[in-house]
This record gives C-alpha cells, structure tokens and sequence, in this order.
C-alpha cells in the first residue's frame, strides 16, 4: 500500500479529474485512469529538470481541459447541446461581446481575467500535485504496475460510460469523435447543395407577385411560451387578445409551428435554414451555404419582381453574409436612423423597428416589398421593458423612448435569480407579440402577407431541459385566400399543425423550418385559387 503522504496528492490528483466529467455526468465516478498512469509515471521519474517541465506542461493540459469541461456546461445551459470545437470556437469571441452589451464592459474584462486566473491556477496545482508524487518513492513494482494498468485504461475504458471507472481524457476523445461527425455531416450537406433545386435556380412565386411579403422572426418565441404554465399564464392571454384584434382589423389568421435548428442562439442558423429550404443546423453549414451561390427565398422573391430587404437592428457591424444572400437592400442599427436609448444588448425596440419598416421600406416603394425583419426586444437580458406606443406618429427618430433609458433593474441583478428572469423572459415576449398585432392592426393592406414566427426557443434556463425545438408561426393577411394552403389537407404538401386563429394545433408536432420554401413553390408559384377559410376551431 503507498504510504498516506503519497495518497493525499493521488486522492487530490484523481478528484481534478472527476470532476471533469461534471457537467455530463448524473453520477459522479470515482476513479480516474490517468491518476494510475501519472501516479507510476512520476513515482519512476527522477526529480529534475525534465520532469518539472513534463509537470508544468501536463498541468496546462489539464487546465485547458478543464477550461473545455466549463465551457461544455455554457453552451449546455445557452444552447442545449454540447460543446463542438470545429464549430464552437467563434462564440467565445459573442460570448464576451453578450457580456459587455448586457453587463458592461468592466465585467468583459472581469470574465476574462477570472479564465486566466483559473487557467495559472490550475495549471500550478496539477503541477504541484505531480511533483509530490515523486516523494516518497514507492517499490519499483508497485510503480510500473500503477503506470501499466493506468496505460492499458486511458486506451480502453469507454468514454463517460462507466459509473465506476473513466477517463478523464474522454473529452478529448468526445471532441474528436464530433470532429469527424461534423466533418462526415458537413459533406453530406454540400451533396445536397449540387442536388435539382441548386442547379434549377430560384422560383418564382407567382400567386405573391403582387402582394408585400414581410417576414418576421420574434428572437426566442418558443412553443415553451404556449406550453409552459410558467409563460402561458401571460403569453396565452395575449394570443387570444391577438386574434380578437386581428378579426376587429378584417384581418384573417392561422397558426402553427415549425421546428428551428437550434435552441438558446445562433438565429442565423434558423434564418437561412427557412429561407434556404436546407437544414442548416452548424455555422460550417451555413458558411458553405453561403459560399455556394444556392437560391434561397430572396432569390425567389427577387425573381417574382419584388424588391427585397433585411431589416436587421441587431447588426451592428459589416455583414458580408448580407451581400452573399443578395438582397436589395440591407438596413442595420447603424443605417436604420434610430437617435433613442440603446436598451442593454437591444440596440432599439421592436416598435422602432416596425416604424422605420413602415416609414422607410414599405411605404415609399412602388414595388412589392420581401421583407425579413428581425424582432429583438424579446432578446436576453429581457430588461427594460418598454409599453406599447399609442400614437406611433410621435416614434420618428426614437428620441420617444428616452424616458426608458436605464429603466428596469440591471441586467447584472436581474441574472442572480432565474425565476425572475423567467418573469420577464415572459414580459419581453408579449412586448414583442403585442407591437406586431399592433403593428398588423394599423398598417396590413389588402394584398400584404405576414408570416411571424420564432426563431428558436430559449436556452435550457428557461425552458428546461428536454424541450423541444418547434417555434409557433402565426400567417396574417386580409385575403384569407392567401393563407389557405396553410389549411389544406393533401398530407404531400401540408404544413402539419397549422389551424385558424392564433393558437397552434395542440399535439402536432411541427414540420423542419426548411420545409417552408418547398411549401410555398408548391402553393404559391401559380396564382392562388380563391376559397374560404376552414370553419372556426376552437381556441385551443
């Protein structure tokens, strides 16, 4: 048996990498291999110069595995899934720039210092620890067997498999494993950008030629505000007064869901996976998107003679990607003329945003508008919130929204308690809802088409974990001939779930949000047949 100084720095030295597999482990294991393996290895190692290197440097090792394992547990709880190397490594850069948009840039550079200090700290100790493991010297024996058996291990144990028994290298092996997933995926995606609908080019869509076609994605409205008795309490009350505004309006509405790519962020993946037709679940998909030249709905609308914008408040510098999707033109926070409050990470409300849309895109233009619009007030830290303007004459520049400048708690209290959090995840959203049927309400023509929908849900945080993906869709228009496709019941080109009035069909599970540009080819390239609406169902 090793004598007990010995067994203090291995019991330490085994517990660093256990803990290791916290953040996917139910259950803690208790041993880890690469304790046996180093514990032989040093015990035979003279005390030198070489060994005190081979110290510092397995102690670095450590400490950036462990950097992996935190940062395995963030993107857990912010996007539901788990860490990818080969498509992750951009979001520490947005990470850091969420942080100093919500919470300033001292605690930026605050979370900074913190994963450096960690980084030498944990290096320093692991070093430590492997260097009492050179005193007092067990029998040589004893020493080679600890390193055969805890090298025969490192190659055999499973990975995160054994409640007993792991390998605290098995990160390294998971990412690996992602990398040729991800690899073996990305290639069988660009298979499918050489496919017919690649090579056939845009469609037009003949039955909207003459209407203005504005699309609309509310940052994370998630089934889990319908379903969740936590958000429903408030989000369905403002469902069912969105529909009695609507019907006061003339204007006719269906609902349903889709099912978006991602979860917690990465809203450009859910964009270009609707107007793509593609599933584009991984930013390496979504760069080969666009460096391919495939046609997406803008090219489509484009070719129906529309004229097609982006409205993009969140955008706050260049946007190549912008360029590579070939719209008219591209409206960011910069080009947008908003003079009001920023809002912590929201650079304007959602009123601004559907004003300036209205007074600048919209209005002035004598040709048929495509419009995507993105809807950022329901955005995390979801404070301040703002009420609805009744006058929207007085909104012009912005300068109306100063009286909110700073108002709320800030984000940095508000974050130390989830279930408030939650409360104004809740707040925020029906802000959002409640400016589009306002919007809707006001400004709707006869020939314009609405399509609002989520474009993911929130992170695990709000919704737990387990949630699925779908996101509701609620069409608009005063010609409820437009909307009945949504409707109809040909199970070869329906949308399942989607039904009359604002509230989805309960417990049918949304189709993939790139089955919408194939949807509309189907039902929107010809000139659209008149019908009535199917009769009234009931509200939920």
């Amino acid at each position: 048996m090793p004598p007990i100084p010995l067994l203090i720095p291995l019991l330490l030295l085994n517990a660093c990498f256990v803990l290791l597999q916290w953040p996917g482990a139910a259950v803690l294991p208790w041993l880890a291999v690469e304790t046996l393996l180093l514990a032989g290895l040093f015990n035979l190692l003279p005390a030198s110069r070489f060994s005190l290197l081979l110290a510092w440097l397995l102690g670095a090792g450590y400490a950036l595995m462990s950097l992996l394992a935190l940062a395995d547990l963030a993107i857990h709880q912010a996007l539901g899934r788990s860490l990818n190397l080969i498509l992750d490594g951009g979001l520490a850069g947005k990470g850091l720039e969420l942080v100093a948009a919500n919470l300033g840039g001292a605690a930026a550079l605050v979370a900074v210092l913190v994963l450096l200090l960690w980084f030498v700290g944990v290096t320093w100790l692991v070093r430590t620890l492997l260097m009492r493991l050179q005193r007092p010297r067990v029998a040589p024996p004893l020493a080679w067997g600890l390193l055969g058996v805890g090298l025969l291990s490192v190659l055999l144990v499973p990975v995160r498999q054994s409640p007993v028994v792991i390998s605290g290298a098995g990160l390294l092996a998971e990412q690996w494993s992602l990398a040729l997933e991800t690899r073996q995926a990305s290639r069988a995606f660009e298979q499918r950008l050489s496919a017919p609908m690649g090579t056939d080019g845009a469609k037009p869509l003949g039955a909207l030629a003459s209407s203005n076609v504005m699309l609309g994605f509310v940052e994370s409205y998630g089934m889990a505000a319908l379903n969740d008795p936590r958000y429903r309490e408030r989000i369905g009350p403002r469902l069912d007064s969105m529909a009695q505004a609507l019907e006061q309006a003339g204007l006719a509405v269906v609902s349903g869901r889709l099912r978006s790519p991602v979860q917690g962020g990465e809203s450009w993946l859910a964009h270009a996976t609707l107007l793509s037709g593609l599933w584009v679940d991984s930013q390496l998909d979504y760069d080969i998107l666009l460096a391919s030249g495939y046609p997406t709905l803008i090219d489509d609308f484009r070719h129906t003679g529309h004229d097609t914008v982006a409205v993009m408040p969140a955008i706050t510098r260049a946007w190549p990607e912008g360029e590579r999707l070939r719209y008219n033109r591209i409206y960011d926070a910069d080009s947008m003329g908003y003079e009001g409050p920023p809002l912590n990470w929201v650079t304007m409300p959602d009123q601004y945003t559907w004003s300036f849309f209205e007074r600048r895109v919209r209005q002035p233009g004598a040709t048929p508008v495509f419009a995507e619009l993105a809807l950022i007030s329901s955005h995390a830290p979801w404070v301040p919130i703002l009420p609805v303007l009744d006058d929207w004459r007085t909104i012009g520049a912005g300068r109306v929204f100063e009286p909110w400048q700073g108002a709320g708690e800030a984000p940095s209290s508000l974050w130390q308690d989830p279930e408030r959090v939650r409360q104004h995840y809740a707040r925020a959203l029906d802000y959002s809802l409640a400016v589009a049927t306002d919007y809707a309400t006001r400004y709707l023509q006869d020939n314009d088409l609405l399509i609002l929908l989520g474009d993911h849900q929130p992170a695990p945080l709000v919704t737990g974990d387990g949630a699925s993906r779908d996101v509701p869709v609620h069409v608009i228009s005063r010609r409820p001939e437009l909307l009945q496709p949504f409707l109809d019941e040909d199970a070869d080109t329906v949308l399942p779930g989607f039904r009359r009035g604002t509230w989805p069909q309960a417990g049918q599970a949304g189709a993939g949000m790139d089955a919408l540009r194939s949807f509309l080819h189907v039902h929107y390239s010809g000139s659209v047949r008149v019908s009535a609406l199917s009769p009234p169902e009931s509200a939920r």
